[in-house]
């Protein structure tokens, strides 16, 4: 399978991920949006990319989310 995306790479999403299939990492439940950051996790068999999302405060991650490839871009 040819992928855009490498896992551990930052990337930038580009449109808000279906709540439904959100995990959050902690107790709190931020929304999770578009223009937000993260990074590859892995790289799932369905072909969508599970994206570890970083809290642009912290730098800790705030929770996981499935994403397809055309709504992501690389962050330099």
């Amino acid at each position: 399978m040819q992928t855009k995306f490498k896992r551990h790479q930052k990337v930038r999403l580009l449109a808000d991920p279906n709540p439904e299939y959100v995990e959050y990492y902690s107790e709190e439940e931020p929304r999770i949006k578009k223009g937000m950051t993260g990074k590859i996790n892995i790289i799932l068999p369905n072909g969508q990319y599970h994206v570890e999302i970083i809290d642009e405060k912290t730098g800790e991650v705030i929770a996981y989310a499935p994403m397809d490839e055309e709504f992501l871009e690389k962050v330099e």
